[in-house]
């Protein structure tokens, strides 16, 4: 029988450590993402606005038509919950299907209003916030540039009339309505009073 050589016993010996190590190794950042001071008026909790927000948003079509202003908001906070809710540690208690709801809704978000599937969220959430600001202060042009390649894959205009436009969006609509469905159980159970003053619930929140 031929003996093994040394150095190829020593790679074999060793591979289960490098394998073991490889999955315990990280994969990368958690991602994280922020919302613009002025995500919510007064002292309120952002996240939880949005939550309650987006849901009322993204519940029918209608809702938004005609109104890209509002719209690019909605699609900003969309983005923002898609980060958030999945790693935040104030939200753990959330069922562990929401994430992957989020994230197919964020896909089916992207591809009707042509944002690169992989842009990062933070800049789709802040020159989302910036075009609102500019709509409601009447400087479409502003708006338009705001909403460019490559991050916006048709340009200002059309991202523009599509914001006015949104078809339905059902996966949207059920990790949207899902977010506030989870936001209301455990307001309803208590758990984030129960988790002191730094949760949604708590005295720095309500």
């Amino acid at each position: 029988m031929t003996a093994t050589p040394p150095g190829l016993r020593a790679a074999i010996l060793a591979l289960p450590l490098a394998l073991a190590a490889a999955a315990c190794a990280p994969v990368g950042p958690v991602p994280t993402a922020t919302l613009p001071p002025d995500a919510v008026t007064g002292a309120g909790d952002p996240t939880r606005a949005a939550i309650i927000g987006t849901a009322s948003a993204f519940s029918s079509p209608d809702r938004l038509a005609g109104r890209p202003a509002e719209a690019a908001r909605a699609v900003a906070n969309y983005e923002y919950l898609a980060v958030e809710l999945p790693t935040g540690p104030r939200w753990r208690g959330f069922t562990g299907t929401l994430e992957g709801q989020l994230l197919e809704g964020r896909a089916e978000l992207r591809q009707a209003l042509g944002i690169a599937p992989d842009a990062p969220p933070q800049a789709v959430i802040d020159s989302l916030y910036a075009a609102s600001r500019a709509l409601s202060a009447g400087d479409q042009a502003a708006a338009e540039r705001l909403l460019s390649p490559p991050t916006y894959q048709g340009g200002g205009a059309a991202t523009l009339q599509r914001l006015a436009a949104l078809p339905p969006m059902p996966r949207v609509n059920v990790a949207a309505a899902g977010a506030a469905g989870e936001l209301h159980r455990m307001d309803t159970q208590g758990q984030f009073r129960s988790q002191g003053a730094d949760s949604p619930g708590g005295a720095g929140y309500r």
